[in-house]
């Protein structure tokens, strides 16, 4: 199947990628909208509108991965000595 030309949208990035056919609405106060629309403005036409904005941010933060604070053997001292003070 051959992809067309309007299928794949550019990100702020300038990478590609299909467009979604499926939306959903999404509720935000109108004090945050402003603010997210003042963004778009001042972005240099990196974003089209604020559904845009909102919709990388979210992608963004989703693609971080949470980050381990202890090691695994951190973790089993910590169990441990919370274990030897009664905790656990």
């Amino acid at each position: 199947m051959e992809k067309k030309l309007n299928d794949v949208k550019k990100t702020p990035m300038g990478r590609a990628e299909p467009m979604s056919k499926e939306k959903k609405p999404i509720y935000i106060s109108k004090e945050l909208y402003e603010e997210i629309r003042k963004k778009v403005r001042e972005s240099q036409n990196q974003f089209q509108n604020v559904e845009e904005y909102v919709e990388f941010v979210l992608k963004e933060i989703l693609k971080e991965e949470p980050q381990n604070v202890y090691t695994p053997e951190e973790e089993e001292e910590i169990k441990k000595r919370l274990r030897s003070l009664g905790y656990l």
